[in-house]
């Protein structure tokens, strides 16, 4: 007689397996692949810990898992990625939108609505090495009448970000660029410049873990020796940018915070700054106002 393989059984053999493949979210990573899957939701799992699978389904998940046990990560397996309550897709031409993201995104909302009730007028704003487009998307989502452009250097990646505009069917208040940080936008004028620019410095990109190291554009997280090499070419340029009382917002990585302020600061165009900590604490977004 076949085996069988229930989905209680499944899940700790699973759980189990990737533990010893050095997955970091083992239980997790299993119910995510599973439920994707059956196309359920995680409650069903629990619901439902007694349901034999079939042999077919067995076949399908087990393709899954070898794939997760080879540290591709979850999001590009699956083809997309939840990020602020939306669905985007990603592929391996973008980064895994990250929650540390929702910070900047945050904060964008935040000020750019402050911006809206005190002008009267629509927020335009730019989004600078925009990727799958999780940072525009996601303030244009939140943020009605707003606009946005974006530039991605990557061809491959503005596609994903189009094709995620279209899917959440914000494409008539979004422009994307393809080319190199702020020389599409040249002559230009916005509320906002936002980025989540490539910060990891470049000694540190090979200790990564394999997810990220393997399966993820190098060319979007390598910020130069000091990682901070795209910091200093958006804050000598995107300031002469910004309308007055506008404001430049950028992720940064650890202990880097202090540094971009100073770079920002060191632009005449820029009054002040601001730095806001993500949820574990850290010093996650540096915020540059023109004067």
């Amino acid at each position: 007689m076949a085996e069988v393989w229930t989905i209680g059984r499944l899940l700790k053999w699973t759980e189990q397996f990737f533990s010893a493949k050095g997955i970091e979210n083992p239980r997790l990573d299993a119910e995510v692949l599973l439920v994707h899957l059956l196309k359920k939701e995680r409650i069903y799992l629990y619901v439902h810990f007694d349901e034999p699978l079939e042999m077919r389904e067995l076949a399908a998940f087990r393709a899954l898992v070898r794939k997760r046990a080879a540290h591709i990560p979850v999001a590009l397996i699956l083809g997309e990625k939840e990020f602020m309550g939306l669905r985007l897709s990603v592929t391996e031409a973008t980064l895994v939108p990250r929650p540390d993201t929702e910070i900047l995104v945050q904060a964008a909302i935040d000020r750019l609505k402050a911006r809206q009730e005190e002008t009267g007028a629509p927020a335009h704003f730019a989004d600078i090495g925009t990727g799958t487009g999780a940072v525009a998307l996601a303030v244009l989502h939140y943020l009605a009448k707003s606009t946005a452009e974006t530039v991605d250097i990557s061809s491959a990646a503005c596609e994903v970000a189009q094709r995620n505009a279209a899917a959440l069917a914000l494409t008539d208040r979004i422009t994307f660029h393809t080319g190199d940080l702020l020389a599409p936008l040249a002559g230009k004028t916005f509320d906002a410049i936002l980025s989540n620019p490539p910060y990891i410095p470049d000694a540190d990109i090979a200790s990564l873990a394999p997810e990220v190291q393997r399966f993820e554009p190098h060319a979007a997280l390598s910020g130069g020796a000091d990682g901070l090499d795209f910091y200093r070419r958006l804050c000598a340029g995107a300031p002469a940018l910004l309308a007055a009382g506008g404001f430049m917002a950028f992720e940064v990585g650890v202990h880097q915070a202090r540094e971009v302020a100073a770079l920002a600061e060191a632009n005449p165009r820029i009054g002040r700054t601001e730095i806001l900590r993500d949820y574990a604490g850290v010093e996650r977004v540096v915020v540059g106002w023109r004067r």
